[in-house]
This record gives structure tokens, C-alpha cells and sequence, in this order.
């Protein structure tokens, strides 16, 4: 049996946004070299609500700042709280660093130095600061730790991803969210974080770099794939749990 995810894709949708325009299109492949059927909803950070009940997956887009922080870290604690297979790429991997520190490591201060009007990055509770060196419009090296969901997924210890990003996570709080359990899976060569993952959950992915532009659009990247089957896979789940 075929089932088909709804997906939601949170984040302010523009045709500016090289991420999004493609987004729709690599579904679509997924679809064609894969058979796994995705429905995608867009869904605007300030009309996140008080959740996203109903969706067999979340995606935070790139695209940042959002337009409602709130609405973005709700996204994300109802995925990752509700066991919802969930990705955030570039800006969404930053968001979902920001929303584990703030709500499962109890660093109720974490910010975002961009969210903050601080684009230096000396605020202390900077959980997320910016980059020494900007990667927007950088190709980079990214290292796969070895028996990783990272290395299953993307089937490499090492690749080369496209980044547009001018900011990451700050050093200074890696050790405290890793003993909360988030695991740190891809660095660059001099150890940047690039990869997050969270073991037990089904599907908790975020990389600084974005998939979605790998190549010129037209093949899934393994992450997106992976992403999409791990939807799929959670309506089969619940489907064949019914009485």
C-alpha cells in the first residue's frame, strides 16, 4: 500500500529564496525515482499556532529571519515532542539548536544573536552567533561521523555541501547540549559543527547547509530522501496500528 505525508513546510515562502523554488520540484522527484508521495502545505511562521497536529512531517526552511520566532520554536518542540520526523536546513538547523536549548537543556535565555538585533554575537546567551567566516553562496567540506543516522543517510564520510548561511552554533554551549543528547554528526575540517541529530527519535535531522541545493535541482539530495521516507513511514506506522 501507498501512503502520501503531509508535510509542512514552515518558514516565509518567497520566490527569492532559491531553496524554496526548488523544493516543490525535488518532491516531486522523490516521488518519480523513489514512489513516495508527499503532500506540501507552506505554512508561515506566524500561523503556527499552538502546533502542527495533522502533518506526518516538518521541514524549517531556510529563509530566516522568520517572521515569528515563537511560531518557528513551536514547529519544532510539537515534531520533536510528538516523535513528527522533522528537518531544518540552514536557518532551520539554527532554530532547532535554539529550541533544544531553550527547552530541553533549561537555558531559557538561549537567543539567536540575528533574532536579538545583535548581529556581533557577544551576548552571552548566544546559543546561536554569527559565523567567523560567512559560508552565503559557499561551497564547504563536511566530515560524517562514523555509525551516524548522518552516514547512513547520506552514505559518506565526507561530501561537499552548499551552504548560504551567516551563522551557526556558538562553541561555548555544544557540551551542554550534547549532555542533553543532541549528537553532533558532520563537522568541517577545522570542527564547525555542520550536522545534528537526536538518536531516539525517528527522525530529528538538521544540517547548516542545504540540500535542496545540491546539483541543479532535479535529484533528491539523500537527506531530502530520507526525510520524505521517514514521513511516509510514520503514516504507514500509524496506519497499520488502527484496529
Amino acid at each position: 500500500m501507498t501512503f502520501t505525508a503531509r508535510i509542512a513546510l514552515v518558514g516565509e515562502r518567497s520566490p527569492n529564496v532559491q531553496s524554496h523554488v526548488r523544493i516543490p520540484r525535488l518532491l516531486e522527484a522523490v516521488r518519480e525515482r523513489d514512489g513516495l508521495l508527499a503532500e506540501a502545505y507552506w505554512i508561515p511562521t506566524d500561523e503556527v499556532g499552538s502546533g502542527l497536529g495533522g502533518f506526518d512531517g516538518v521541514w524549517l526552511l531556510p529563509g530566516s529571519p522568520y517572521c515569528s520566532e515563537a511560531g518557528a520554536l513551536t514547529a519544532i518542540r510539537s515534531a520533536r515532542e510528538g516523535g513528527v520526523p522533522v528537518l531544518g536546513t540552514c536557518g532551520g538547523f539554527q532554530h532547532m539548536i535554539l529550541e533544544f536549548a531553550r527547552n530541553v537543556c533549561g537555558i531559557a535565555g538561549a537567543k539567536h544573536a540575528e533574532n536579538a538585533g545583535n548581529a556581533e554575537g557577544e551576548d552571552a546567551d548566544a546559543v546561536i552567533m554569527p559565523l567567523a567566516c560567512s559560508l552565503a553562496g559557499h561551497e564547504g567540506e563536511v566530515n560524517v561521523a562514523p555509525g551516524s543516522s548522518a552516514e547512513r543517510i547520506m552514505g559518506t564520510s565526507r561530501s561537499i555541501e552548499r551552504f548560504n548561511c551567516t551563522f551557526g552554533p556558538n562553541p561555548a554551549y555544544s557540551g551542554t547540549l550534547e549532555a542533553h543528547g543532541l549528537r553532533f554528526t558532520g563537522h568541517d575540517d577545522e570542527g564547525q559543527v555542520r550536522i545534528a541529530e537526536l538518536p531516539g527519535h525517528p527522525f530529528y535531522f538538521a544540517t547548516l547547509f542545504q540540500p535542496e541545493l545540491a546539483g541543479d535541482g532535479s535529484r533528491p539530495h539523500p537527506v531530502v530522501a530520507a526525510f520524505v521516507a521517514a514521513a511516509c513511514a510514520a503514516v504507514g506506522e500509524r496506519a497499520a496500528a488502527r484496529p
